[in-house]
């Protein structure tokens, strides 16, 4: 009898924060290893994010997004949905690499949406571990408080130019918002709701980029 295929999973959300700063010259990014013992990318540098989690819709930003970033988020999210993916990238930040963007009040984060562009969409391939629908967001660093120091899910955290950063153990995928962000960065748009946001699926062997 011939077995039934396996269902792929349905891809969660998922946000991640390129962190970047001009320093002596040239545009850094912050990135980190993933801990040995993840079960999904471990050993891979990757930039601070992680999924959406529910208590993310309940965060009460100190700034709200863009008009022009909301309307992007929106047209593959409620408007409920788009706030928290984006609060999300803030939080998970703030977890990973203790900088936030916002401010902590009793202990309660409160994100700083404001500063943060929309620009890179992928969605994880079918028959991996976890499959993400993962939006990535840019902010400089400036708009960020704190002191360098991650809780353990991503180690050797730092600064780093981007080719040095395509020198590290960095995921295909990677590669990709790698090079998004640093044409963004290089020639940042202006605010439009009707931009395109390139989105990378894994078809037929290889990673295609179509606009959202």
């Amino acid at each position: 009898m011939a077995q039934t295929p396996k269902r792929s999973r349905r891809p969660v959300d998922a946000a991640t924060m390129v962190v970047w700063r001009r320093h002596r010259g040239a545009v850094e990014v912050l990135m980190g290893q993933r801990h040995r013992n993840h079960v999904f990318m471990p050993h891979a540098y990757v930039f601070p994010g992680g999924r959406v989690d529910a208590g993310d819709r309940a965060l009460e930003p100190d700034k709200p997004l863009r008009d022009d970033v909301l309307k992007r988020l929106e047209r593959a999210a409620n408007p409920t949905r788009a706030r928290a993916i984006a609060a999300a990238a803030v939080r998970e930040t703030w977890e990973e690499t203790g900088l936030v963007v916002g401010k902590v009040e009793d202990g309660a984060l409160r994100p700083r949406l404001d500063g943060m562009d929309y620009f890179f969409r992928a969605i994880t391939p079918p028959g991996r571990t976890r499959r993400f629908d993962a939006r990535f967001f840019v902010v400089e660093a400036e708009n960020l408080k704190g002191k360098l120091a991650g809780d353990g899910e991503l180690v050797d955290l730092a600064f780093r130019t981007f080719d040095a950063s395509r020198q590290l153990d960095v995921a295909g995928i990677t590669r990709i918002a790698m090079a998004e962000a640093e044409r963004h960065i290089a020639n940042p748009p202006a605010p439009d709701p009707d931009r395109p946001v390139p989105l990378s699926r894994f078809l037929r062997g290889q990673y295609y980029i179509t606009p959202e």
